[in-house]
């Protein structure tokens, strides 16, 4: 499966088996700037080795529609600067799935993020008939909350001790997004 999005000179993609040692550098580079959102990782995470293992999975998911895992690309650098993830994809009746994303220290604040994840939503909504897209982030997490609610992301509640990240329960506000041009298959 091919899929791709350019703006200026990004490029965001989904993740190829070819990509283990770049996503690796990614991660590796960006290991303590996003150590207090994410859960512990396993050394292999950091090593292309282990990204081999991890990019089989991910082929396989996006075979089957159940998963999609973008990167975005620096075209001037030749690197991985971010990523966007959609993970727990139901069909019908709940037409959803979860988004997840990241981006390396150095890109921050250029609104990278938000477009990235801005043409990633449109290809789920039009391309994977999602209905509804949901996203959660630690409340303490300023940018992360900034970059849905450009997006249109609307606040549903908050889960107290929702997920395990960096070897704490943390507590997330729960968000979600509608495609309001759904339209059953």
């Amino acid at each position: 499966m091919d899929v791709s999005f350019e703006f200026e000179h990004y490029q965001v993609r989904l993740i190829k088996s070819s990509d283990a040692v770049t996503i690796a550098n990614y991660f590796m580079r960006n290991r303590h700037h996003l150590a207090p959102w994410e859960p512990k990782r396993s050394h292999a995470f950091f090593t292309p080795e282990g990204w081999k293992q991890r990019l089989l999975q991910l082929v396989e998911l996006h075979k089957h529609n159940l998963a999609f895992y973008f990167v975005v690309v620096d075209k001037n650098e030749h690197k991985i600067i971010g990523t966007v993830s959609y993970s727990n994809i139901t069909r019908f009746p709940f037409h959803a799935g979860h988004v997840g994303y990241s981006l390396d220290s150095e890109y921050q604040g250029k609104g990278i993020m938000r477009r990235a994840v801005n043409v990633t939503i449109d290809w789920m909504f039009k391309a994977q008939n999602l209905h509804r897209i949901m996203a959660a982030y630690i409340p303490r997490n300023e940018k992360s909350a900034k970059v849905l609610a450009a997006l249109g992301f609307v606040k549903e509640g908050e889960a107290k001790k929702y997920l395990y990240i960096n070897g704490a329960w943390e507590d997330h506000i729960l968000t979600s997004k509608i495609n309001d041009d759904w339209k059953p298959e």
